[in-house]
């Protein structure tokens, strides 16, 4: 079959083909897992921080690609969930133990054995990929394949980090950066939290032109003061500096939900800027958002079927997947960028 497969870590200010098609063995599933024929696979800021190593993958080569629609191609031993033409997606949770405390009550997401999709073992940058069944989900109707797959990780992170929030009808609600995740997180506030007020941060004025079409009351740059103090406030981007620059917009006792798994090192200075009775004063909170637990998904898919919350999307086929990452890295972003596979 053929696939985009990442060799090795690289930097991509120097080598922007990080992905080479290559073809490798079709993949065969085993106890319990199900063969999917790839339709679409999203493409997400995860990816970048795979390739240049701040995530790195857990062995060489790998597949990456995390949020994967596809066809249930053949059943393994002892699979019994999907017959064969399901359509189905995967998400960042490839696997958990299924024992420990965190498993037990649904939130296998802070499982110490989590494996994620891209990362721990091959994704959707392919024609075909092997799954367990307990880690697909079916797809509602309502969805094309190229809007489902932005669903599986910048939709579920996005509901995860919202409900992170305990945001209620009426208050106040920030997002910093405004890419696939933050478009659809304001997509859900407007439809659950039809009073909500959202005040949108983004250093790309497309990004801030986008955000005011899609009914945010205010933009600005990350550095910019909201013109009233904000209950809550989502962070989706790579960096330090719009944390900081976030805490100060925030009221007493309001909550910023950071939902990134690792942060660039190159402005780690800013750091050393965080005043604490300017920026954390009146007790304020800090919440991280760690992966994504399997009811995040589910839930998400039926509320975003129900409203219904439909992605923008911008579609490559996947030998093109080298440059919807650079486009990625270069923040040439609307919506969300989708391969086309099968």
């Amino acid at each position: 079959m053929k696939a985009m497969v990442l060799n090795e870590i690289c930097d991509l200010s120097e080598n922007r083909e990080p992905l080479e098609m290559q073809q490798i063995p079709y993949p065969m599933p085993g106890e319990g897992e199900v063969l999917l024929k790839v339709l679409t696979c999203g493409v997400c800021h995860t990816e970048l921080d795979e390739i240049e190593g701040r995530t790195p993958p857990s062995k060489f080569p790998m597949i990456l690609g995390h949020q994967v629609i596809g066809k249930v191609e053949r059943i393994g031993p002892h699979s019994f969930k999907y017959n064969r033409g399901d359509r189905v997606g995967v998400a960042w949770i490839f696997s958990a133990c299924g024992k420990c405390e965190y498993c037990l009550s649904g939130n296998e997401n802070l499982c110490a054995d989590f494996k994620a999709t891209g990362q721990d073992a091959n994704g959707g940058y392919a024609e075909f990929m092997v799954v367990h069944e307990d880690f697909c989900y079916s797809i509602p109707e309502a969805f094309s394949d190229s809007e489902a797959a932005p669903l599986l990780c910048a939709g579920a992170i996005g509901y995860r980090s919202l409900r992170l929030t305990n945001l209620k009808n009426g208050q106040t609600l920030g997002l910093t950066g405004f890419g696939a995740s933050g478009h659809l997180v304001l997509k859900m506030v407007k439809e659950k939290f039809p009073d909500t007020k959202i005040y949108v941060f983004a250093r790309s004025e497309s990004e801030r032109e986008f955000a005011k079409e899609l009914g945010a009351v205010w933009v600005g740059d990350t550095d910019e003061e909201s013109p009233k103090k904000l209950h809550s406030i989502i962070d989706t981007t790579p960096v330090w500096k719009p944390v900081v620059e976030a805490l100060k917009n925030l009221k007493p006792g309001g909550r910023l939900v950071i939902n990134a798994i690792r942060k660039e090192d190159a402005d780690k200075e800013y750091l050393l800027n965080l005043d604490y009775p300017k920026h954390l004063w009146c007790e304020k909170e800090i919440k991280s958002v760690a992966n994504v637990a399997r009811k995040d998904v589910s839930e998400f898919l039926e509320l975003a079927a129900q409203i219904p919350i439909k992605p923008d999307v911008q579609e490559y086929p996947l030998k093109e997947a080298n440059t919807a990452i650079m486009e990625l890295k270069d923040r040439k972003i609307r919506g969300a960028k989708v391969l086309k596979i099968g």
